[in-house]
């Protein structure tokens, strides 16, 4: 009798732990964790860029007192790398953002001195070598599509060279002056951001930047007595980038599993 209670009661703890397994493979797998927009992420960009210079100049001495303007259109390649965060509120998402790019942007004109004369002329380049900027960032996220606006400060690396074509200030044909500072200004602008996965993200982007005005003093040994020429210049610039980042994974608890 022993015998016979001790298999059906190793029968019974058989049967119920088959039942439990069976149980258990029945509960489907946790569902992959919905996509955000939260975390880092970096990346490169790279587009072109078109700017006006808006040079001027103010010329005073004794004699002569005139000023001048003329159009000065630098544009060229522009790209680089971004760093940045953002943080998801439902479909809000917000961060902030800082880019580093190196550019061509330059162009050379002949400017007018008409107070002068017809002849006398002033070579003048533009060009800006590396820019970059810290920015804010707001959007509407609908899971793979963000939808965001952008502005903060933006710095740029500007030189200035000025070539006098005639020798009408230094008294010797093309003598040269060059001069380099780093700017500051702000940008603004906004773009679509889409995710190919959940680390993998596209973007096109549109900013517009202005790195203020600045003066300069070229050619002020100059062999007129009295003589001054301020040149004013005014940087404001567009750019087009498009550009990927990568996204690193949020790490979030994992959903609990069983039934209770």
């Amino acid at each position: 009798m022993a015998h016979k209670f001790l298999a059906a009661s190793v029968a019974a703890l058989a049967f119920a732990g088959t039942a439990y397994a069976a149980d258990f493979s029945a509960v489907p797998p946790p569902p992959p964790p919905a996509f955000t927009w939260t975390g880092i992420y970096v990346g490169g960009q790279v587009g072109y860029a078109w700017a006006n210079d808006k040079p001027a100049w103010l010329v005073y001495s004794p004699t002569i007192d005139f000023t001048e303007s003329f159009n000065d259109s630098p544009q060229g390649v522009i790209g680089g790398a971004h760093i940045g965060y953002n943080q998801q509120f439902h479909q809000w998402v917000v961060g902030i953002e800082g880019s580093v790019d190196g550019t061509s942007v330059s162009k050379t004109v002949v400017a007018p001195l008409a107070g002068f004369g017809s002849s006398n002329t002033i070579g003048v380049t533009s060009q800006s070598n590396l820019q970059g900027s810290i920015r804010a960032r707001i959007g509407i996220g609908w899971e793979p599509l963000l939808i965001y606006g952008t502005g903060g400060v933006a710095f740029a690396g500007i030189q200035n060279n000025f070539v006098d074509t005639a020798g009408t200030f230094t008294g010797i044909p093309g003598s040269t002056a060059s001069f380099s500072n780093t700017r500051a200004g702000w940008t603004a602008g906004g773009g679509l951001e889409y995710a190919l996965t959940n680390n993998w993200l596209l973007r096109a982007e549109y900013r517009f930047s202005q790195f203020g005005n600045h003066g300069f003093y070229p050619f002020n040994t100059a062999i007129m007595p009295g003589f001054v020429l301020n040149a004013q210049q005014h940087f404001i610039e567009s750019q087009a980038q498009v550009g990927f980042s990568y996204k690193f994974d949020t790490w979030l608890p994992a959903p609990a599993v069983g039934n209770y």
